[in-house]
């Protein structure tokens, strides 16, 4: 596995290759990790079973290049000292699949043509096409690459001189990238579209992310913080708190209701906003996965009004898996997982009043909220280990097949 962060660094995508890498493991397989060294993690650990190599960048060294320190990112290009690391890796590992999941690859992709093993790769965003990985162009959803307008849209994000550097050098390498792969896996099929492998000679399977098979279920309640919720109804949105996720849109709709519920914000940042955008809102600042579950459990239907097309939405198959209701923008990955009058509701992107007149509807309506967590909780089971594993270790075998070897 390639991946430039991992476990305990949290995030979505960092949880999905622990989880990933700790299945092949409990089906046999030996699984080796690399990814890049955070401060205060040890270079090598086994990870239930799961051989974890963090190494160093020369990039990442720079600390005043990054916004976050504690999250160093790839570059977009090979950096050198990463290349030589993983050259050593896989001399000693010998892999026969190399199973690649950001913006390390292209630190690999110098290295491929020396082994033998395939190389598949993980699309969790659209960074193949977006120096940004957002695919959204001042604003809103942006319609299609072009190098003038991405050249402007990165340098805004990341700043003129790293911005213009990271979007030529992604630019570059997203075009080796497409030559070299052996088997893109988009995580679905909106974002197979959105990165133009659909419709492309570009071999591509849609396999999605997926959750362990046990989650959502009740658990012992041990986490001090979950005292922190309301005891009675309450609304929940867990993610960032930017523009992109909609914010904006989601306090904008919620103040305008009446007699509502409280609000509450587990929230992975945060930004400033109007005190009369906050009445009645709960803001609760990072929290573990294993709290953020137990919130699920208990609040009264989940939120996720994404104005970004999101390529996955692995927070409203969270709260599927807990049985609740899920109001979701009609965007992105999120339109497949959510199904409209079923599971959840369906709304605008960017629309505070057809999210709001949605949040009323559920409100007024406990037997619809049961009845869709209910239908929801039988949907999540396409995406439990159990149903996605098998898809992976396929496509391993195929290519395995394709070039003579045996599994």
């Amino acid at each position: 596995m390639l991946a430039q962060f991992y476990a305990p660094v949290i995030g979505g995508e960092e949880r999905m290759v622990q989880d990933l890498s700790r299945e092949l493991v409990s089906h046999g397989h030996e699984v080796a990790v690399a990814t890049l060294w955070q401060q205060g993690f040890p270079s090598y650990e086994l990870d239930h079973g799961v051989r974890v190599y963090r190494i160093h960048g020369t990039l990442p060294r720079l600390s005043w290049l990054y916004a976050e320190t504690e999250r160093r990112h790839a570059p977009p290009f090979p950096d050198p000292e990463l290349t030589w690391a993983l050259r050593g890796i896989m001399t000693r590992e010998r892999p026969q699949i190399v199973h690649a999941h950001n913006w390390l690859v292209h630190s690999y992709l110098p290295l491929k043509r020396f082994y033998r093993a395939p190389l598949v790769m993980t699309l969790h965003d659209h960074s193949l096409i977006c120096a940004t990985k957002r695919m959204m162009y001042r604003g809103v959803p942006c319609t299609g690459p072009g190098m003038a307008k991405c050249l402007s849209c990165s340098r805004t994000h990341y700043g003129a001189v790293k911005g213009s550097v990271t979007t030529v050098g992604n630019w570059v390498m997203s075009a080796f990238e497409r030559g070299t792969v052996d088997r893109f896996l988009p995580i679905s099929q909106a974002t197979a579209t959105a990165c133009g492998l659909a419709g492309s000679h570009l071999p591509y399977e849609v396999v999605p992310d997926f959750i362990p098979n046990d989650l959502g279920e009740p658990g012992p309640v041990t986490d001090p913080r979950i005292a922190q919720l309301p005891a009675d109804e309450f609304i929940l949105f867990a993610g960032d708190m930017s523009a992109d996720k909609g914010a904006d849109v989601m306090l904008r709709a919620y103040a305008g209701l009446d007699n509502a519920p409280p609000l509450v914000l587990i929230a992975k940042s945060e930004l400033p906003k109007p005190p009369e955008l906050l009445r009645n809102v709960i803001i609760l600042n990072n929290w573990p996965h294993d709290a953020v579950m137990e919130a699920w459990r208990r609040c009264t239907f989940a939120l996720v009004p994404s104005v970004l097309a999101e390529p996955f939405g692995l927070v409203a198959i969270e709260a599927m898996s807990a049985g609740r209701a899920v109001i979701a923008s009609r965007t992105g990955g999120l339109a497949d997982i959510v199904v409209d009058g079923e599971t959840g509701i369906l709304v605008t992107p960017n629309d505070s009043l057809d999210l709001r007149l949605a949040i009323k509807r559920l409100l007024g309506d406990p037997i619809l909220r049961k009845r869709m967590g209910q239908a929801g909780k039988l949907r999540v089971n396409r995406y439990r280990a159990s149903t996605v594993l098998p898809q992976v270790e396929k496509v391993y075998q195929a290519l395995l097949e394709a070039q003579g070897g045996r599994h």
